[in-house]
């Protein structure tokens, strides 16, 4: 069976804040997934969960592995993963000297530190910039409170694994992202259980839809963020009106914003 090609732009579409090239770089100086694991401050299973990810954007597989022993076996890398590796490398060190010219010269429309966010390509419409506020671990999820900028509260729900590859804590600014389809669009709250059970944030209705069936609807929300979502049929909205956007917290995935 031949080899699959080696994706970098996929595996490297994503920044090294989140540890994922971190615990490949230690597997392939210790040769080892649990000490990598140690060494990065993460679970073992998060230290896989990193491995598969990576492995899953590269298109191949990034290690050779011996599975066996209370320490969890031995690992190399392949090819492909040191070339991921240095791949990585000499990315990281073109980031570096472009956002260093670019903070000096005080050239570019957009901050640097902004940059990395615009970067992301994703079939979710909205993206709002927050802050963690608290995490709540529940059983396996951890439900994760963030903060608009505005003061407006979102939570998300994910896995605890993830908020170690993320590395999240209380102060760390992330990116909110879900999709359009994800979110209703009402002109009041709903019932008290939708209340309880999915994020609100309101807005005023700057764009709607006028199909019988229902369809698109953008909220400027206080903060002057956009948020896109879809309303019944005979919802009734129109432009300037108040109305609220709901969401399950499980539709709300995280990214880092740095």
């Amino acid at each position: 069976m031949p080899k699959a090609p080696l994706q970098l732009a996929q595996a490297l579409g994503h920044e090294e804040v989140d540890k994922r090239l971190d615990i490949l770089r230690r597997v392939g100086e210790v040769g080892s997934i649990s000490e990598a694991a140690r060494g990065a401050g993460l679970s073992y299973r998060a230290a896989w969960q990193a491995i598969d990810t990576l492995s899953n954007l590269a298109g191949t597989a990034l290690l050779e592995r011996a599975v066996g022993g209370s320490g969890g076996g031995g690992a190399k890398l392949t090819p492909a993963g040191e070339q991921l590796l240095h791949a990585a490398q000499q990315l990281n060190h073109a980031k570096t000297q472009v956002l260093a010219t670019l903070s000096s010269a005080s050239a570019a429309s957009a901050a640097p530190s902004a940059l990395p966010a615009l970067g992301l390509r994703t079939s979710m419409r909205n993206m709002l910039p927050c802050t963690v506020h608290r995490l709540q671990r529940l059983g396996a999820i951890v439900r994760v409170e963030l903060h608009l900028d505005d003061g407006s509260a979102l939570a998300s729900r994910i896995t605890g694994e993830s908020v170690e590859l993320l590395g999240l804590r209380k102060g760390l600014r992330v990116l909110a992202l879900c999709k359009a389809t994800a979110v209703t669009v009402r002109a009041d709250a709903g019932t008290e259980a939708a209340a309880q059970a999915a994020n609100q944030l309101i807005g005023t209705v700057s764009r709607v839809s006028r199909a019988a069936s229902g369809g698109e609807v953008v909220l400027t929300l206080a903060g002057g963020l956009q948020m896109v979502g879809f309303a019944g049929p005979a919802h009734g909205l129109k432009a300037k009106q108040a109305a609220t956007a709901t969401l399950d917290e499980s539709a709300v995935v995280l990214a880092l914003a740095q």
